[in-house]
């Protein structure tokens, strides 16, 4: 099975339910297929990951930057610990464009830093960009 027929699976964290429904709604709308995993916190996402190694591997691991408890840089710095993540890709979605921020997350291993939309279309932009990380 080539990496485009396998299925999707999408592990997302984000405090915030709104953005996390709004985008899982636009994911799934354009590819119903999609199996996501989501999650209300790093914490929860990271245990997940870190936990039985007969989960499905992610095609796509998604955290939001700010975050109680562990944000999305030290998150990254966890999945580092573990090989099984290294060829995933991870991206980090955040409201905040400062440099430092970006700077961060792409030093602590993140495959791009991404600005949370404002507007649906926006977000079904978003959706597209992030199933195309699935299949690179």
């Amino acid at each position: 099975m080539t990496k485009t027929d396998s299925p999707i699976h999408i592990v997302m964290a984000d405090d915030d339910a709104e953005d996390l429904e709004l985008l899982q709604m636009a994911i799934q709308s354009i590819e119903p297929g999609v199996q996501l995993h989501l999650f209300s916190n790093g914490i929860s996402a990271l245990q997940y990951l870190m936990g039985d190694d007969s989960i499905p591997t992610p095609s796509l691991i998604v955290f939001d930057y700010n975050m109680p408890q562990k944000n999305g840089a030290q998150l990254l710095l966890s999945l580092n610990e573990d090989a099984r993540y290294s060829s995933t890709p991870k991206i980090i979605l955040s409201t905040s464009n400062a440099p430092l921020h970006i700077e961060e997350c792409l030093n602590n291993g993140a495959t791009d830093y991404l600005i949370k939309p404002f507007h649906l279309q926006e977000c079904y932009d978003l959706a597209r960009k992030l199933l195309r990380f699935c299949r690179a």
